[in-house]
């Protein structure tokens, strides 16, 4: 999983990242760190990264050479692997339904 603590010991933090924030933004970002028993550091980079990855994957337009289309293109045409838990629970009524 990505941002794991084992990912973060195999990658060297060596490029520093400065920003500026108010003292009550401060303080919120500390607050929330310290209930989930992270550094400020862990926390601001966590959340940052995982609002990068939403913000990738949220792109709804992009460019692709012809060979990178193609592969694409196979993916999306290729039938999904078997998923039998997945399969029940979509034959399964929903709480409020029954």
């Amino acid at each position: 999983m990505p941002g794991t603590r084992a990912t973060r010991e195999r990658e060297p933090r060596d490029t520093p990242i400065q920003l500026r924030a108010s003292q009550r933004q401060r303080t919120l970002i500390d607050r929330a760190a310290e209930a989930l028993g992270k550094n400020r550091s862990d926390f601001m980079l966590e959340a940052a990264c995982r609002e990068a990855r939403a913000a990738l994957l949220d792109r709804r337009f992009f460019l692709l050479d012809e060979q990178a289309y193609r592969r694409f293109a196979e993916e999306l045409d290729r039938p999904p692997d078997a998923n039998p838990r997945l399969r029940r629970l979509l034959a399964t009524a929903a709480p409020w339904e029954r």
